[in-house]
């Protein structure tokens, strides 16, 4: 799979988590057919800029948030989370 079709992947993958939930970095790999792409995932996440790609809702396998490229950072990450959680 191309870097580019593994990318499109992911982002759909994402696009579908549905709101209040989550999923982290390895399960967004492992569903792209590819379990061991998950730093690939975290920088594709990380580096997101696309509105309709959920990128806050992919968290570390551990349970912690890690990154989020927004301009409040991890904390903005939570918030979007809580608020989302809130609301189901």
């Amino acid at each position: 799979m191309s870097k580019t079709a593994f990318s499109r992947n992911v982002y759909r993958i994402v696009q579908n988590i549905p709101a209040g939930e989550m999923l982290t970095y390895k399960q967004v790999a492992e569903r792209a057919d590819n379990p061991r792409a998950a730093q690939a995932v975290g920088q594709l996440m990380k580096t997101n800029t696309r509105a309709d790609v959920p990128c806050h809702r992919v968290v570390k396998s551990d349970g912690t948030l890690g990154g989020y490229n927004h301009e409040q950072g991890t904390q903005e990450k939570e918030r979007r989370l809580r608020e989302e959680r809130d609301r189901s």
